[in-house]
């Protein structure tokens, strides 16, 4: 993950929108007040868990289709977790690596549940064949074994991932400089991690180097406590609801400023407490 952190730095330090502020760090990580709260990975209730293999399959498919739930406002990713889990439960075959790779949308949608096409179908089926195909390809058709693959590192684990899954290489090019954010490939081993509680596939010696999963949740809350400061430009698209495009500098820095921040927020955390906080994250 040393990548990660060292091209979101980069980004932090030649940002021309996005402002990470030591001051609001330091405000923030008082509030948090030396205690960081621990939430259970499954505390609302809407994940299939069966602590065997199923489970890593269907994890590694719903973080697969883990991204964008906007424009509309009534789909999240609450609907996309249960709606999978509901799948499975009543056949425990819908995720086989062959079965992937022949979904369309409509059938996608009925899976879920959905009564209309999901904001970026198409790319959200051409993920599923991706991973059928490969997984068909170079794992047996099992997610487990991709992840038995990684001698317990989460690191490796999403090394692996992006080699093999190009719908997971989650990087830009910004201002002729390469950014690795790697959030989904980084969520899918939190996954684990959680699920698992840190046994059996969810064991990972270096779980501490995954980073924050920098999405567009994130940048807000980090702006809401004051550790983020917007350019008058930015903030004003923000405040108009305007599309902030994929790639472009606006949504490099806020993606990566976020990690740099959260990075940050861990180092001063662990200075001050004395004790590895461990990684923060979110999905």
């Amino acid at each position: 993950m040393e990548e990660v952190r060292l091209s979101a730095a980069w980004v932090a330090t030649h940002s021309s929108h996005v402002t990470v502020d030591s001051t609001g760090i330091e405000r923030a990580v008082e509030a948090i007040n030396g205690s960081v709260p621990k939430v259970e990975w499954d505390f609302e209730g809407i994940h299939y868990f069966d602590n065997g293999p199923l489970t890593v399959q269907y994890l590694f498919v719903l973080d697969a289709l883990n991204f964008c739930f906007w424009p509309g406002a009534d789909l999240s990713y609450d609907h996309l977790a249960s709606g999978l889990k509901a799948a499975i439960q009543n056949d425990k075959s819908v995720f086989n690596a062959d079965r992937l790779q022949t979904y369309t949308g409509p059938q996608l949608r009925e899976l879920l549940k959905w009564p209309r096409p999901l904001p970026l179908e198409d790319e959200r089926v051409r993920l599923l064949h991706e991973v059928g195909l490969e997984l068909e390809r170079s794992f047996g058709g099992k997610a487990a074994n991709l992840v038995e693959s990684c001698g317990k590192s989460a690191a490796s684990l999403v090394a692996l991932i992006a080699r093999h899954f190009p719908g997971f290489r989650d990087h830009s090019v910004y201002k002729g400089h390469q950014v690795f954010l790697y959030k989904r490939a980084q969520i899918f081993a939190a996954d684990l991690w959680g699920a698992f509680k840190g046994q059996g596939y969810g064991e990972f010696n270096d779980i501490g180097a995954v980073t924050i999963f920098a999405d567009y949740i994130v940048p807000a809350v980090l702006r809401q406590l004051g550790v983020l400061k917007y350019s008058s430009s930015l903030a004003g698209k923000i405040e108009a609801n305007k599309e902030i495009g994929s790639g472009t500098e606006e949504e490099v820095e806020l993606r990566a400023c976020s990690i740099y921040a959260v990075e940050k927020m861990r180092d001063l955390i662990k200075m001050k407490s004395g004790k590895q906080s461990g990684a923060l994250l979110t999905r």
